[in-house]
């Protein structure tokens, strides 16, 4: 019987010494790379070469700014600023709104308490199996 090649624990790999390098090599650049990174002239020169970046494309941000305000505007879409500006309304809305809910809670809240207390009026109590009802409105029909 031949030999089978699949169960052999050690096979010859001619790519190993290859693969074995390239992965010194690899963690060896990391480590330089981390180390370089991590330093304080690297930090200085990325923020020159960003400052120096935001400096020279300003004018261009600016003037594709105002061609996007110009295109909205004429395709009668919100601009940023406009949906900026809805957002804080609601918000200025739904602060208020909460604000009014726990008014209203407060408010119920003290009514359930003096409602429960001793009532001033003896003769008159309330029958809380009737309610007063509306008379109710006939819809109002339009044209056909």
């Amino acid at each position: 019987m031949a030999e089978d090649p699949t169960q052999d624990a050690k096979r010859l790999d001619p790519m190993e010494p290859w693969r074995a390098a390239r992965d010194s090599y690899m963690e060896a650049w990391g480590k330089t790379m981390v180390d370089m990174v991590n330093s304080e002239a690297y930090a200085q020169s990325t923020g020159a070469m960003l400052e120096s970046y935001m400096t020279v494309s300003a004018p261009f941000r600016e003037a594709v700014e105002k061609a996007m305000l110009k295109t909205l505007e004429q395709m009668g879409m919100p601009s940023r600023a406009d949906v900026l500006s809805i957002a804080e309304r609601m918000t200025n809305i739904e602060m208020r709104l909460d604000d009014l809910d726990a008014k209203l809670d407060n408010i119920q809240r003290l009514i359930v308490t003096v409602g429960a207390g001793p009532r001033s009026r003896a003769g008159k109590a309330t029958q809380p199996g009737k309610k007063k009802t509306m008379k109710a409105k006939p819809a109002k029909r339009g044209k056909k």
